[in-house]
């Protein structure tokens, strides 16, 4: 079978960055450590490169190429570029942090732009092969990113855990497809959805596969109760590796749920709703309340995580184009929110020590009035007060919760997220009323600190302007 040439010109962006990540490779055997600037820079302009042929690209209708395997379409187009920008910030939050710890390698680079590939893959994945591809590229960087930093017990341990239950997880998802292909005798999700249209919505081989996706997405989401994993790396990983994983996969984890659930299993909507109904309500319930005992800012944001991606999930079992923009939104938001809260602890953090635990932020309001500032913007905007980007992010979920008449699932959402600002007003009170007891300066670059205000800046602008980004993510499911 040939393939028109022309079908590999929405994979431009891929091409380009896997080119880029290969030439930084072999660019940064040749540098020494003082240089290694260069592959932070080279990254970025790539990133920013890679940004502007996903724009010139950008397809009006959606075009499926290389015989049904990937699709270019507005979603896939949208969720690239945000991947890009928030990973492009993770790398100026991170210069000084891995340059303290002795891990300001190439390899960290390389790896993250690995992943940004496995993550394109599987936002523009059209068939359940390509999504196990890049959901197996994006999960090997992220293993060794864990446990990047060697001389710690805590990063190896992470990195152990969350490759066996990463595994697991890809098993579960992988026997979930199997089931979905042997039962439809198709990888290719138009195909299986048309499958599914003309047949028997009941056959038990589908359900079953069904379970086994819904599972294994789960898993890789860190929704309960597949969510042992989150705390445990969240804490253990080197907090630039944290702020990754916190971040853009979340972005495409948002795409493959809507490319296998929405797109391949549309017609069992009935069917993993009722899954994913439970997995939103435990998400929220138990995300909430454990984060209330955690003492330890990682810990409490890898719990207030998992909560969130109940929202997530919430805006998903709607079903419908008004809660499926709700949830990207969302995810959206998370993503900006995310970066903003791990930024403050790579902020304060230094050589030597780690600016993790509650305890660390006493008193910030005095050493630093605009950043306590900063990080009050982040933490009301994850406990969604008004006027923050979160406040609507919720808001636009649970409208289209009550939009279906499960009038019952936004109170609890509702309810939990009261329960959740408990902890979010906690590091407030210690941030401005306790005093502090670390007086040492703050030390970090300029560009960290412009991009770090800039963060803060853009989550109150979307707070009170949401309507362009609102309208992006309702325009990509129009």
């Amino acid at each position: 079978m040939s393939v028109d040439v022309k079908e590999f010109i929405p994979l431009m962006p891929e091409i380009f960055l896997l080119s880029m990540a290969c030439i930084i490779l072999i660019v940064d055997l040749y540098l020494s450590d003082a240089n290694r600037s260069i592959t932070y820079g080279l990254s970025v302009i790539s990133l920013a490169i890679t940004g502007l042929i996903t724009f010139q690209l950008m397809p009006t209708s959606p075009e499926v190429v290389l015989a049904g395997t990937f699709v270019s379409d507005q979603m896939s187009a949208v969720l690239k570029m945000f991947v890009y920008l928030v990973t492009a910030i993770v790398m100026v939050y991170s210069g000084k942090y891995l340059k303290d710890r002795s891990i300001y390698k190439g390899e960290f680079f390389v790896l993250v732009l690995f992943g940004v590939l496995g993550m394109m893959v599987m936002i523009s994945a059209h068939s359940m092969l390509t999504i196990y591809l890049g959901l197996e590229l994006l999960s090997l960087c992220l293993y060794a990113l864990v446990a990047m930093h060697r001389d710690s017990m805590n990063a190896t341990e992470a990195a152990m855990k969350y490759f066996i239950l990463g595994a697991l997880a890809s098993g579960l998802l992988l026997y979930g497809m199997s089931m979905l292909y042997g039962a439809s005798g198709t990888l290719d999700l138009g195909e299986l959805a048309k499958f599914i249209a003309a047949g028997d919505q009941t056959d038990l081989v589908l359900l079953m596969g069904a379970v086994f996706v819904v599972v294994g997405l789960a898993f890789k989401l860190g929704a309960v109760p597949f969510h042992m994993w989150v705390p445990d790396v969240y804490h253990g990983s080197p907090t630039a590796t944290t702020l990754f994983i916190g971040t853009a996969p979340k972005l495409a984890g948002f795409a493959m749920i809507m490319r296998l659930l929405v797109e391949g299993m549309g017609d069992l909507h009935a069917h993993w709703q009722e899954y994913l109904i439970i997995l939103a309500v435990l998400s929220m319930v138990i995300g909430n309340v454990i984060a209330i005992a955690q003492t330890n800012l990682k810990r409490m944001l890898a719990y207030s995580t998992i909560a969130h991606m109940g929202f997530v999930l919430l805006g998903i079992l709607a079903g419908n184009e008004q809660g499926y923009s709700a949830a990207m939104f969302y995810t959206i938001a998370y993503a900006i929110m995310g970066l903003g809260g791990f930024g403050m602890i790579l902020l304060l953090s230094r050589k030597g020590f780690e600016a993790e635990d509650l305890n660390d932020f006493k008193g910030l309001n005095d050493r630093s009035p605009w950043f306590a500032f900063m990080m009050l913007i982040f933490l009301f905007s994850m406990a969604g007060v008004p006027p923050t980007l979160g406040f609507y992010a919720k808001l636009a979920v649970l409208q289209a919760v009550v939009n279906i008449e499960m009038v019952w699932l936004a109170i609890v959402a509702v309810i939990f997220s009261i329960v959740g600002a408990f902890y979010y007003l906690r590091a407030v009170k210690i941030m401005y009323f306790d005093k502090a007891e670390d007086h040492s300066p703050i030390t970090s670059s300029a560009d960290m600190r412009a991009t770090l205000s800039a963060n803060g800046l853009l989550v109150v602008a979307l707070g009170i302007y949401p309507s362009g980004l609102i309208a992006l993510c309702v325009q990509v499911f129009s």
